[in-house]
């Protein structure tokens, strides 16, 4: 498809920002890339023709408002989203047009349905956060496991990552986070997000063959505790991360992520399992693929795809799940990911 307005995005000069300009540009997208780098956007630009360079800073409104004029969405990219997401998301309400993020942060997801909920309501403008592989695909499988229900008792979403090499912009993110709650840890339990000193713990999940049975940090905590329960009736949701990806995450050695294909992905390979809980029965999903940061291109420019397409289902600020049609949507980003969901 070729749009007639070019869709912005903001941190187009990050990782996972290439990933995402050069999968809009492959489906046929208008592009302007902006950031707080004008060199560096120069440099991305000249790499590919017909890349519109609006550069632009979040303690600069006007300049974030002449990066979105005229465009018909914006993609924020660039973390910590806890500083760039309200001045971006802000920036396209006022000019009226759809607004999705790839955050992580917990704390930053929280905050954009808690602060801008009613003024996307009344903008009529679709806001969506977290539609990336953390809080967006693991929200969209519990959403096509869930079928019919529209309440569970319990939803767990295990991470099995053979390996996580951190960008610069995840380790930035984390730390922002680390700080924001003091060195405590964060769960969703008793339908709210509390903050504890509890040691993590491991335990085994049986993952989907062949990965089986793998060791994982129980309870390591990711945007899945936001998105999943701002619109599924559940009191826990839990989320665990596969024992080799965060020793990894942990190591202040472990490199950045390095290209092995044509595509730039990494040699990361992952498996996300989902199990939902409701009366006694249980259902799963499952998702596979390769390189997280790789596959968050696809998953968000599908989301701005089908919101220009008008193939929602709400308006205002709503995860992945609320947003879509989350069976279709999983379907869609075949050969990005292999699901599996229930029958």
């Amino acid at each position: 498809m070729r749009t007639t307005a070019a869709v912005v995005v903001y941190g187009a000069t990050g990782h996972t920002g290439r990933f995402i300009v050069a999968e809009l540009r492959r489906r046929g997208f208008a592009v302007v890339i902006s950031g707080r780098d004008a060199a560096q956007l120069e440099v991305l630009a000249s790499e590919w023709t017909g890349v519109d360079v609006r550069p632009a800073t979040v303690d600069d409104a006007r300049s974030l408002d002449r990066a979105v004029a005229g465009a018909a969405a914006v993609i924020n990219c660039a973390g910590p989203f806890a500083v760039t997401g309200g001045p971006v998301v802000e920036a396209a309400l006022r000019a009226g047009i759809p607004y999705v993020d790839v955050a992580a942060e917990i704390e930053a997801n929280a905050a954009m349905f808690a602060d801008y909920a009613e003024a996307a309501r009344r903008a009529g403008t679709p806001v969506v956060p977290a539609m990336a592989f953390y809080g967006g695909l693991g929200d969209l499988l519990v959403t096509a496991a869930m079928g019919e229900w529209t309440a569970a008792d319990e939803v767990q979403v295990a991470y099995g990552l053979s390996g996580w090499h951190p960008t610069a912009g995840t380790r930035t993110a984390g730390q922002v986070s680390h700080e924001r709650r003091a060195g405590r840890r964060v769960r969703f339990t008793d339908g709210a997000l509390r903050y504890h000193d509890d040691e993590a713990s491991e335990q085994d999940w049986l993952f989907p063959e062949p990965l089986g049975r793998r060791a994982v940090i129980s309870e390591f905590t990711m945007a899945d505790v936001v998105t999943v329960p701002s619109h599924v009736d559940v009191p826990e949701v839990r989320t665990h991360m596969a024992v080799e990806a965060v020793r990894d995450l942990a190591g202040e050695d472990t490199p950045a992520p390095e290209p092995v294909d044509a595509l730039g992905r990494s040699d990361q390979t992952f498996v996300v399992d989902v199990l939902v809980r409701a009366g006694g029965i249980e259902r799963r999903a499952t998702a596979r693929g390769q390189d997280i940061y790789a596959v968050t291109a696809p998953l968000v420019v599908e989301a701005v795809r089908r919101i220009l397409a008008g193939r929602t289902r709400t308006t205002g600020v709503a995860s992945a799940g609320a947003m879509f049609d989350a069976p279709d949507f999983l379907r869609a980003l075949a050969p990005h990911l292999s699901v599996g969901l229930p029958h």
